[in-house]
């Protein structure tokens, strides 16, 4: 008691650590408590110290607010929604077009209650069709049955999204299979030019441009002249941000899963790359030496299919969630495709996923339980006097206002008094990424009852929006202890929430552990592929399945020892996870392996993967 009394007398007319004075001194850590005093007793000037500079790359404006926005809903529909297609062949009659229920309104209704902020509609798929009537070829809804060639799906879905706030965005494909000019440098470049140019002189403000690098193998040759379609794109919509593989706004994470690397930095170097043309890996986590600021878009389509198919049902609201851990959590922003049905309506049963998405965030998400925690830092830009660059910062929503360390200091943490014992297993980071991307690596403690700091989780990088799922814990005290960064860390906020939903499995053995970028996995069973040459053995995990090249499966247990990424911290996985194979060699040791270079879902069950690969490797005649 004379211990706490002392330290109230002495704080009190300080005014420093008024709260955490309060608390029960014995179970709190004294070292804290010396640390933040030898800070605060330290002079400060007079005047306010100014913000540290900016490290580069940063982002423009635009890509600024479009990364500010975590999600966009992406409306994939065409003519291939009415002939059970995905890759049209161009040749479908216009007339299979005729959508007798259509309601953009319906559509932005269903985006804006789910929390989408912008809706991009394929207003031209690979098969050419146009959902506007073009002047530039006869392939479009004026050629279509629907509302008597009277129709113009972009004009009513961008009248429906200015009415409700909502961005608009357009993909209009490269590749087009109905256009006799295709495979024309000169006469191609100018139809499509002439075409972007119609989409965004007639709708008003577009927010979004997608520039699809798909193509089939065996199409023409095809000379796109993106310099010039980027200059005409930034000239009639200055502030549109372009998605293409390699950006310039925003590039493509390397799958079509929704999934990022665990490693993902908004910087990124273009030179060498171009669209259709890209590493995936290094799509997907970025380069912390990179010179552009490329920030990335996981796209995924909440069914199999990216048109709407009457056999296919939609996923879980769960693997949504899962999803959003794995992209917007990941420094990324959800690029989700929910296509409309044959009728022109969102089906019921996509709202139905979408709605409890849409709670499941909120339930876990809606509050912080660190927003009444008494905040302190091992320095603070400026000194305790400057409140401009306090820890105290980390608990107010958006990115504009952060923590600043002292500069040349050797350590940076921030100390995290929740005030009472509190269960939870979500970390949420966030950098003030104007101010560009720095924290190269960071780790969470938590103390224990016991007295002891306990390593909870470790991340790598931050950007506008990290968020870490692990096994559930129970604490008042913790420390996020930044380990590496490319310049003084910048912390614009700390959120600690508890998700009741997501289920984390058990550490695997180590016997029967792997890591696939960043992440282990248990092994459930073997396969055995023989062609002329040699036996591929297939080695299925309870989230991924692997295929070896002279290894055996007993062989493949210290895998995780050759593994490129094995000195990468493993994490816990989820229920759900979703993983897939990138046929990739890396020689290690005397055995080469395929390397997981992008995460895409399988099948629980691995046996739709394993009977592709027999397809793809068996020979007819192998054993």
């Amino acid at each position: 008691m004379e211990l706490k009394k002392s330290w109230r007398s002495w704080c009190k007319p300080h005014n420093l650590f008024i709260k955490i004075s309060t608390c029960r001194l014995p179970n709190f850590p004294i070292q804290i408590l010396l640390l933040g005093l030898c800070h605060f007793l330290v002079p400060a000037s007079c005047s306010r110290k100014p913000p540290p500079l900016p490290i580069l790359p940063l982002p423009t404006a635009f890509q600024l607010q479009w990364q500010l926005s975590d999600m966009a809903l992406f409306f994939h529909f065409g003519t291939n929604t009415f002939t059970d297609s995905e890759w049209g062949s161009g040749h479908a009659h216009p007339s299979v077009f005729n959508p007798t229920k259509l309601n953009a309104s319906q559509w932005i209704r269903v985006a804006k209650d789910s929390g989408f902020s912008t809706v991009i509609l394929t207003a031209k798929h690979h098969d050419g069709f146009c959902l506007w009537p073009s002047d530039y070829t006869d392939y479009s809804v004026r050629s279509s049955n629907w509302k008597n060639g009277n129709g113009d799906i972009v004009a009513e879905l961008s009248a429906a999204a200015k009415d409700a706030g909502i961005g608009l965005g357009i993909y209009l494909s490269p590749w087009d299979r109905h256009e006799t000019c295709y495979g024309d440098t000169l006469r191609y470049n100018e139809f499509y030019l002439a075409q972007m140019t119609e989409l965004l002189t007639r709708y008003g403000e577009i927010t979004d441009v997608f520039l699809d690098g798909a193509k089939g193998e065996e199409e023409k040759d095809m000379e796109y002249l993106f310099a010039s379609w980027n200059s005409l794109i930034h000239q009639l919509q200055p502030g549109a941000s372009i998605f293409s593989d390699v950006g310039p706004d925003t590039r493509w994470v390397g799958d079509e899963y929704g999934v990022a690397g665990f490693t993902c930095w908004s910087l990124y170097n273009k030179t060498g790359f171009e669209i259709g043309d890209v590493d995936l890996q290094y799509n997907s986590e970025g380069d912390p030496f990179g010179p552009d600021w490329i920030p990335v878009t996981c796209d995924v389509s909440i069914r199999p299919g990216w048109f709407w198919h009457a056999s296919e049902v939609p996923m879980s609201a769960r693997s949504l969630l899962e999803i959003y851990y794995k992209s917007v959590g990941r420094n990324c922003k959800l690029l989700l495709n929910v296509p409309p049905n044959s009728s022109g309506l969102i089906s019921d049963e996509d709202i139905q996923v979408l709605q409890e998405f849409t709670e499941l965030r909120r339930s876990i998400f809606s509050h912080n339980l660190a927003k009444n925690a008494v905040i302190n830092a091992s320095s603070i830009r400026g000194g305790i006097q400057d409140t401009h660059f306090s820890p105290f910062n980390v608990l107010k929503e958006g990115i504009y206002t952060y923590w600043a360390p002292e500069e040349n200091q050797s350590k940076w943490i921030l100390y995290v008094n929740l005030q009472e014992l509190v269960s939870f297993n979500v970390l949420q980071l966030q950098e003030p990424i104007h101010m560009g991307q720095r924290v190269i690596e960071f780790h969470l403690e938590a103390l224990t009852q016991d007295g002891v700091w306990t390593r909870v989780i470790n991340g790598t990088t931050i950007g506008y929006k990290r968020l870490l799922l692990f096994p559930k814990l129970k604490s008042q005290y913790l420390k996020l202890v930044v380990d590496k960064s490319r310049a003084d860390p910048l912390i614009s906020y700390l959120g600690i929430y508890m998700d009741s939903v997501t289920v984390l499995r058990d550490t695997p053995d180590k016997k029967s552990r792997a890591c696939f970028n960043g992440t282990q996995a248990l092994q459930t069973s073997t396969h055995n592929i023989a062609t002329d040459t040699e036996v591929f053995t297939i080695v299925c995990f309870d989230r991924v399945a692997r295929l070896l090249f002279g290894c055996s499966a007993d062989e493949f247990f210290d895998f995780a020892k050759l593994h490129p990424f094995s000195g990468i911290t493993l994490n816990e996985i989820m229920e759900g996870e979703m993983f897939s194979m990138t046929l990739s060699k890396s020689t290690n040791a005397n055995a080469q392996h395929v390397r997981v270079a992008s995460a895409v879902p399988l099948s629980s069950s691995f046996q739709p993967a394993i009977n592709l690969l027999k397809q793809c490797y068996q020979t007819p005649h192998a054993s």
